[in-house]
């Protein structure tokens, strides 16, 4: 049964099969273009964003009556195409004159105000209704009330799974990039490697892949390799391969975000121009358009990034298909297409405290003996969209307090609001002007949620996840 949350052919070198031979490019396709639409937003100059725009094809499609736009959000759909037309034709020439399929979807949501962003895979075989679209040829292909969602592409693409989306969630889609997977290793190797972290020493002669078992950075064919190895890590399975490979994009998101990246000239030029020259876009996502994602989305951060499923369960008819597992589905489709951003929590009975979480600038103080807890409670502070200034650690164990420089009072009670058992703020001598001062103790417990309004889905891949957790 194939029950994969995101499924990916795989295949090794050795597979003899032409029409199999489409393994890694799920990697290509999105790293490609999840690159160019998170770091460009880094980016506010108009010159360089027409250097850019060069280089991307652009079609002209109506995509007919649309669902009705609720908010600010941006919502940019990823395909990946298996064309192998131009210099893509080096991985398959016997299916150069095929028509090109998409195994890969996934729609990038941007929250307004830059509050976090979400990729949401669809699994290719999803059973669902696929709308009349038109044909690349210009003609019309009736609907069908059941089919795998990755046929709309094959019938009419990118405009015709745009459409088959749409339909199916009622969240309108802003624009599309569909990539081909000439670029992957170019990515790879923009960014100056992925990190990844083995289970054990691999030594797999058809995957061309050997590598010590620990933390690596690859990049270019070591990278190529890695994500097509079969039989050389985990368990063989789909799913345990599918959670690697989203592993891997999350780690390579994350350093694509980086500032060793974003304030590096030549990486950053690099990133982008071989992002741009393997992408198709609708008209629409032009200079004008590129340059509001950057507006929008310049506080956006890797800890602010995540990637999610959704909600599927088994298909009865068929063990090798998957369907939308209901009532889950609906709220989920329904909750980003309401989403606002991070909802803002009224103030608790008494509370003077009117701060957002992102008028907060925080540092983080590890008093609490355990490694790695000022890391892990600024990554949950970033998430709830609070500014982390920095982490630290302090020589001697001390309880969980906030403490606060000049100007920043109200800030402190605001974040002692959302700080289990903290008590009430305090100056500190010599704090810095505007900063707040968590300091995490023993008696540390937890940050008390706050609604986003999307609820989190089973198995979440963050950008900022430790790559060798289990």
């Amino acid at each position: 049964m194939n029950s994969n949350p995101m499924y990916m052919e795989y295949v090794d070198d050795a597979d003899p099969a032409p029409e199999r031979r489409r393994g890694w490019r799920v990697l290509g396709w999105v790293a490609i273009g999840l690159s160019v639409t998170l770091v460009s937003s880094s980016l506010g100059v108009y010159g360089y964003y027409r250097k850019l725009n060069g280089n991307i094809a652009r079609e002209n499609i109506n995509y007919g009556p649309r669902p009705e736009k609720l908010n600010d959000a941006l919502n940019i759909l990823v395909l990946g195409s298996d064309t192998r037309t131009g210099a893509n034709a080096k991985y398959g020439k016997s299916m150069k004159n095929d028509p090109p399929r998409s195994d890969t979807m996934i729609l990038l949501h941007l929250s307004p105000g830059g509050e976090q962003a979400i990729g949401i895979s669809f699994p290719r075989d999803l059973m669902v209704p696929i709308p009349s679209c038109r044909s690349r040829e210009g003609g019309t292909v009736p609907a069908s009330s059941l089919a795998m969602i990755n046929e709309s592409f094959t019938r009419g693409g990118a405009a015709c799974t745009v459409k088959t989306i749409e339909h199916l969630t009622n969240i309108k889609i802003d624009h599309f990039l569909q990539v081909d997977f000439v670029g992957f290793k170019s990515i790879t190797s923009a960014v100056g490697g992925v990190e990844v972290c083995l289970p054990k020493d691999v030594n797999d002669p058809q995957a061309r892949l050997r590598l010590s078992k620990g933390r690596h950075t690859i990049e270019g064919e070591t990278a190529l390799a890695y994500v097509r190895v079969r039989k050389g890590l985990g368990n063989g399975s789909d799913t345990d391969r599918i959670k690697r490979q989203q592993q891997f994009l999350a780690s390579l998101a994350n350093k694509a975000m980086s500032a060793g990246v974003l304030s590096n000239p030549v990486k950053l030029n690099a990133l982008l121009s071989a992002s741009t020259k393997s992408l198709t876009t609708d008209e629409e996502l032009n200079i004008g358009a590129m340059t509001k994602i950057a507006r929008g989305m310049q506080g956006l951060t890797a800890g602010k990034l995540r990637f999610v499923t959704v909600p599927w369960g088994a298909y009865a008819p068929d063990p090798n298909r998957v369907a939308l597992r209901q009532p889950d589905a609906d709220r989920f489709f329904s909750a980003i297409r309401s989403d606002t951003g991070i909802a803002e929590e009224r103030p608790a009975a008494g509370s003077s405290s009117k701060i957002s979480p992102r008028q907060v600038r925080v540092r983080v103080y590890n008093a609490s003996g355990i490694d790695g807890q000022a890391r892990r409670v600024a990554d949950q502070l970033e998430e709830q969209g609070y500014q982390v200034a920095g982490v630290g650690n302090l020589s001697s164990r001390r309880n969980t307090r906030v403490l606060y420089g000049p100007g920043a009072e109200h800030q402190a009670q605001a974040l002692a609001e959302v700080v289990s058992g903290a008590d009430r703020p305090a100056a500190r001598a010599n704090g810095s002007p505007g900063i707040v001062d968590l300091v995490v103790g023993p008696d540390w417990t937890a940050l008390k949620p706050r609604k986003t309004g999307i609820p989190r889905q089973q198995d979440e891949v963050r950008a900022t996840d430790d790559v060798c957790k289990t």
